[in-house]
């Protein structure tokens, strides 16, 4: 396989070498949802630009407004035709030469057409993939719509927070990667996936100075030498739980027996990934809902745990100094019941506000007044901030306090 060596693509450099298709960013923020601890694969490369790797492919994203752009870097080889030398064959060197270049046109006209028809075909499975991986065919503006409906608080949330969108991964890329965030935050566990990508993982592409790597496949998590591999690099006991799961999975199962639990109901999946090392009630529900279509899996977790309490007033009978399995279905039953049947996604638009990197979003005199009245979470009517003028005629608006601060993990 040759690799694809360049330099990281830019907008403003020219569109040619884009694809687009229409996409509100109220139906898609790059920057809130591939920032947001669902995936560690995408790091933003150029202002607004988001590079990664998905589907066995390196891609760069950007948006307008109205507008979602990718560019996916392929490597497209021309095959070589053998040059004809002059006194090759019969005939004289005019007709020769006249018999070349006919012969050239006609396999140029050929290649241009081949070429065309696979850039067609390659544009057409680029854009079904990144319908797939955004989930683009949910109408995102509605759920918003509807969760606000019943609850005032996020209601307050999303009119700043908007287009928080949950992603569909590939099963074993959200499995592994999510057994390394075991008492982890997002800027961590985005170092060790990349470094078990460049221990395990196929090199697909370099540009500038970084070089990107496919997520590894079963068969070689379950390598002999990963558990000691990855102890090297860092990865403690996790790396023993990352070697046990990918051989219990190939021994017990099959390598598309993750894929399959797409098909099955909810609780059945979650139970299923939870006999695996390694993984626990708060990462099976994250596999489930960002990897396995179970959109009513809630994610628990002590930071989730603590916007319950604090937002929600929500009260627990005998509230024990740990997250129990008891006390993770209630939470994620009072969501479920708060939001319906789409609360893993309305749940990830709160975990996303809630991220301490994404605090300054809501330093806003109208979210900062609301949030001090919605103690009874009745819904509250912003008015507009006093503004002073200047004498040049310039705004000057009072500058707001700054908001309290929380470490970012990731679900």
């Amino acid at each position: 396989m040759r690799t694809v060596m360049g330099t990281h693509a830019v907008l403003s450099s020219g569109v040619n070498a884009w694809k687009s298709l229409a996409c509100a960013k109220s139906e898609l923020r790059l920057d809130l949802t591939l920032a947001c601890g669902q995936s560690f694969r995408w790091r933003e490369t150029a202002d607004g630009h988001w590079t990664g790797v998905m589907r066995g492919q390196v891609w760069t994203l950007t948006q307008t407004d109205n507008t979602l752009w990718y560019h996916v870097y392929k490597h497209k080889g021309r095959p070589v035709h053998k040059e004809v030398e002059p006194g090759e064959g019969g005939g004289s060197l005019n007709e020769k030469n006249k018999g070349q270049m006919k012969c050239e046109r006609t396999v140029k006209k050929e290649e241009e057409k081949e070429a065309a028809a696979v850039n067609l075909q390659d544009e057409t499975a680029d854009e079904a993939v990144l319908r797939d991986y955004f989930h683009l065919n949910e109408n995102l503006r509605a759920m918003y719509k509807k969760w606000g409906a019943a609850d005032p608080h996020f209601k307050q949330i999303a009119d700043i927070f908007t287009g928080v969108r949950l992603l569909r991964q590939d099963p074993t890329e959200c499995l592994f990667s999510f057994i390394c965030t075991s008492n982890n935050h997002i800027s961590r566990i985005q170092g060790m996936v990349e470094r078990l990508c460049q221990a395990k993982g196929n090199l697909l592409c370099q540009l500038d100075d970084t070089t990107y790597y496919d997520f590894p496949s079963l068969l070689a998590l379950a390598d002999n030498n990963t558990e000691a591999c990855l102890r090297e690099l860092g990865f403690g006991y996790r790396a023993r739980f990352l070697q046990q799961s990918a051989n219990q999975i190939l021994d017990n199962h099959s390598p598309e027996w993750l894929q399959g639990l797409r098909s099955v109901p909810y609780a059945e999946a979650r139970d299923a990934l939870r006999a695996l090392p390694g993984v626990g009630t708060k990462v099976a529900d994250c596999v489930c809902l960002m990897s396995l279509d179970k959109v009513d899996a809630v994610p628990v977790d002590t930071h989730v745990w603590q916007i319950a309490k604090r937002d929600y007033k929500y009260a627990f009978a005998n509230e024990p100094k740990s997250l129990t399995e008891k006390l993770h279905k209630d939470i994620g039953d009072f969501f479920r019941n708060l939001w319906g049947p789409y609360a893993g996604w309305a749940q990830s638009v709160l975990f996303c506000a809630d991220l301490k990197k994404f605090q300054k979003m809501k330093e806003t005199p109208c979210l900062k007044r609301a949030k001090k009245e919605s103690d009874n979470l009745s819904l509250v009517t912003c008015k507009k901030p006093n503004i002073k003028t200047g004498k040049n005629g310039t705004v000057k608006p009072s500058k707001p306090k700054s908001a309290s601060q929380k470490m970012g993990k990731a679900f």
